[in-house]
């Protein structure tokens, strides 16, 4: 309002002020009266132009900060592009024959797409969209070959589209079900405070002078490794300090490294232990077959494995408490049926970059829900290959380690339920490791993960249908523990949100609902989230990059199912080593388990001459350097093309996930989500 006006209305308000009082009205109000202070005309101009003079400054401020995000933005452009035309230069094409396979399946599919927009757009441009001509009207060349497209599209290519779709939605409905289940499982847990009770507990100060050694059992400690120079030193440290008897335990460090600079290095610091008073001993496999199981096998054999009764497992990363078997081995006490104890794996690294955060989402939901209610209800999971205690009576009665998958983890446990063996799984009991930090250290081993369960379902399924144990339990292990979480789940993921979708865009009546593409999605995704509340804000990142992963999991189980080649192959998980050996020490310091200074000695006397091989190593070894995945590139533009070919028919939430999850496919086929390789 101007001043005139202001004073307009005061001088308003004051009449009727007045002419209420003179009229006698009885009910008094309280006013206040607003004057505006006379203003001499020559301050005006100096006021006008103090204002001026502010608000020229405060567009200057604007502009300055619109110029800096634009040149932020441009040069976050140009870095992109740099970086995609590096990778792109120095790309190699897919090694294994199953990738290769599909991603010229997924390229056949790019160029189907990128054809049926290109005669979308002309069909939109010309009007057809809104009018669409039949065969009878249309006159042109081009209008009647757009009519019989859409004559066949309706009567032939949707009902079958269409039928493809619902089949999906199904189990998509029943996975979620199933999900549901499991959160209302570890609910119900966590309400009753449900947890494994050992029938007997060992004292929490450490072992030393006065205890009677009958009441700890034989226990051997497996440290099987290859080629893992990164993190041996922090591994062997932590099993050297576990809080148990030195003559009740005894440590098998199973080397199959391949490099000798490695091998000296692990000798080195078992030598080191040795010198101690620990009980450790070295292996290395002349011949070495079977991975990591025949790596087990193999150590199983020694003579001396008679005289124990139990064998903990930690792979190379792991660092277990120094309270670890005293957690463990006493809920063996008392029951006799019991074969395995798992524990929960907590992650060093889990803050490192967005792909570990949402490796944590995910792996905490696999520890906290899906091993916990399963442990709790049906005694029986897949073990995790590491951070566990097996009776060795149970190993033996199921076969003991087979060669014949890249799972020999799940094998086992597999084995020892069908002989009637039970599991315990410990939520409490957390051993430290490490996150792979690239994505193809992470890719690898997912394919790994997913290749293998099919692999074991070939060979294992007439042997559940043969085995004693009760209907219930056969039916959980070949329709949820296989067929459900490990077959269902990547085959609908990658077919409804990297197929299915895409198509409906351009088969209009084919159908797939909203609620299907956001709402149960979003759902599912908090439930996930639930067990890591830290990683909420990453909700939309974690379904994003779920969806992107689909693609290689499922490559990886139609190449296990099939017995394609590259299902066979185990590659490492490499690892860095992210837990100094300063934290080992304080980890050491606060078990009280040996003197201070001896420990501060052992993490620094590995010997310059170890130190300097290792770093001769590194140097000659192969150059890391991020890669450019060429099957989430062209999914990337398929889904980018659908992106499009919704916005011509306004499709609002099919527009928005199609392009950011394109988008998502653009950076992890750039490889930008993980570690960065300068």
């Amino acid at each position: 309002m101007s001043r005139s006006q202001n004073e307009e209305f005061q001088q308003w308000w004051n009449k009727q002020r007045n002419r209420d009082h003179d009229g006698g009205d009885d009910e008094a109000f309280l006013t206040v009266e607003i004057r505006t202070p006379a203003v001499d005309p020559t301050d005006k101009d100096r006021i006008r132009t103090r204002t001026l003079r502010q608000l020229s400054r405060l567009y200057l401020l604007r502009l300055k900060q619109l110029a800096s995000s634009s040149v932020w933005i441009a040069s976050s452009f140009l870095h992109l592009l740099r970086t995609a035309n590096r990778r792109i230069a120095n790309d190699n094409p897919p090694s294994s024959t199953s990738s290769a396979r599909l991603y010229r399946l997924i390229k056949a599919f790019l160029v189907l797409v990128v054809l049926l927009l290109c005669f979308e757009l002309a069909a939109y441009f010309k009007g057809w969209h809104f009018t669409p001509p039949s065969v009878a009207s249309a006159e042109a060349a081009v209008e009647v070959a757009y009519a019989w497209w859409l004559e066949i599209r309706a009567s032939y290519l949707a009902p079958p589209l269409q039928s493809l779709t619902n089949v999906c939605i199904v189990l998509f409905l029943i996975q979620s079900v199933d999900r549901l289940v499991l959160v209302l499982g570890c609910f119900w847990i966590k309400l009753r405070r449900i947890k494994p009770v050992a029938a007997m507990e060992y004292p929490a100060k450490p072992v030393g002078e006065g205890i009677r050694l009958e009441d700890y059992p034989m226990v051997l400690v497996q440290i099987p490794m290859c080629n893992e120079k990164e993190v041996y030193q922090q591994s062997i440290g932590a099993v050297c300090m576990l809080d148990w008897p030195k003559e009740r335990m005894l440590i098998q460090i199973l080397d199959d490294s391949s490099e000798l600079d490695v091998q000296v290095l692990i000798k080195a610091e078992v030598q080191k232990w040795q010198q101690r008073g620990v009980r450790i001993v070295y292996r290395h496999r002349l011949i070495r077959t079977g991975y990591k199981a025949g790596n087990l096998k193999a150590a199983m054999n020694c003579e001396y494995v008679k005289d124990y009764e139990f064998v903990a497992i930690f792979d190379a990363d792991f660092q277990p408490p120094a309270e670890f078997l005293k957690k463990t081995v006493p809920h063996f006490k008392g029951r006799e049926d019991l074969a395995l104890v798992q524990t929960r794996w907590a992650f060093v690294n889990k803050d490192e970059n967005l792909l570990t955060r949402l490796q944590n989402i995910n792996l905490s939901f696999h520890f906290e829900v899906e091993q916990q209610v399963n442990g709790v209800f049906i005694n029986f999971f897949g073990f995790n290959g590491t951070a566990g205690v097996w009776r060795i009576k149970a190993l033996e009665d199921c076969g003991g380690w087979l060669e014949r998958t890249t799972v020999e983890d799940m094998d086992i446990a597999v084995r020892a339920h069908l002989c009637g063996w039970k599991f315990i799984y410990l939520n409490d009991v957390k051993c430290l490791c490490e996150l792979p930090e690239s994505y193809e250290a992470y890719k690898k081993q997912q394919y790994r993960w997913h290749s293998g369960p099919m692999q074991l379902f070939r060979l294992c399924f007439m042997d559940i249908l043969r085995s004693k144990v009760s209907v219930g339990k056969k039916a959980n292990m070949i329709f949820l523990f296989f067929l459900l979480r490990k077959l269902i789940l990547p085959f609908y993921s990658f077919t409804l949100f990297c197929v299915i979708l895409p198509l409906t865009m351009f088969f209009p009546e084919a159908n797939l609902p909203s609620w299907v593409v956001c709402y149960i999605p979003g759902i599912m995704s908090i439930l996930n989230i639930i067990p890591a509340p830290r990683s909420f804000p990453f909700i939309v990142p974690y379904l994003l990059f779920e969806n992107t992963m689909s693609v290689t999991k499922f490559g990886a189980m139609i190449s296990g199912l099939f017995k394609f080649g590259s299902s066979y192959e185990w590659v490492v998980t490499k690892k860095l080593g992210r837990s100094s050996e300063a934290d080992l020490i304080a980890y050491a310091e606060s078990g009280s388990l040996v003197e201070s200074t001896n420990i501060q000695r052992s993490s620094s006397d590995s010997g310059l001459t170890e130190l300097s091989k290792l770093g001769a190593a590194k140097k000659a070894g192969k150059t890391k350097r991020n890669r450019l995945y060429r099957t989430e590139i062209a999914l990337a533009f398929i889904l980018l093309a659908a992106s499009v070919r919704s916005l011509l028919s306004a499709q609002g939430i099919h527009f928005y996930f199609l392009l950011f999850q394109g988008l998502t496919f653009v950076i992890v086929g750039l490889d930008l989500i993980g570690e960065q390789v300068s």
